[in-house]
């Protein structure tokens, strides 16, 4: 029989998995964005409209889609990943060669994340205005990058523990389930 986890914890995961889906959604919502700003563009062009704004919204956008995506995707296992390797040495030496991995990731994302927040606290700072179409302060659409970067260092970090307490990575997990029910579209 499993014991169930501590309510702490379980609350923990709870969070934490709400926050990945929170960053995946929020980057479907950019992706509809896109969506709909590109079609009022095609639409405004016919109709003569100045629509050369959208261009810089839709890069904003793009970017936005990117990063803010990126936990979800990879916990879901959705990132490219080479399993040469791992999957030709034994369960012990998979296990360490994971966290690794995870924890070379969680520096690089880490050190990625600094920076970003660094240069889009200096673009604040200096009151840093876009210089294209729409005029607004540039820290804005770059809190994306420092959003989405904080929530992958957090779960790349988290995966680490749960490879370091022995679990699974939820990456690997999440792939297996799909393989057991034949779902194979999403591997394309």
């Amino acid at each position: 029989m499993n014991a169930s986890p501590p309510p702490r914890a379980s609350s923990v995961r709870r969070f934490l998995d709400g926050m990945y889906l929170l960053g995946g959604q929020l980057a479907a919502l950019c992706v509809l964005a896109i969506l709909v700003l590109m079609i009022g563009a095609s639409v405004g062009r016919v109709l003569n409209w100045r629509v050369s704004w959208v261009n810089d919204i839709v890069a904003w956008l793009c970017a936005a889609a990117a990063f803010l995506g990126m936990a979800y995707s990879f916990r879901n296992g959705d990132f490219v990943r080479v399993t040469l390797v791992l999957e030709s040495v034994s369960a012990p030496v998979r296990r360490w060669l994971e966290l690794i991995s995870l924890t070379v990731a969680a520096v690089a994302i880490g050190y990625l994340g600094y920076w970003a927040a660094r240069f889009t606290w200096e673009s604040y700072e200096f009151n840093d205005i876009a210089g294209n179409m729409v005029a607004i302060p540039i820290w804005i659409p770059q809190l994306s990058f420092v959003i989405g970067s904080a929530i992958l260092v957090i779960a790349v970090i988290d995966e680490c523990v749960c490879v370091f307490q022995g679990g699974k990575p939820s990456y690997v997990a999440r792939v297996e389930e799909r393989h057991a029910r034949g779902d194979f579209s999403e591997e394309l």
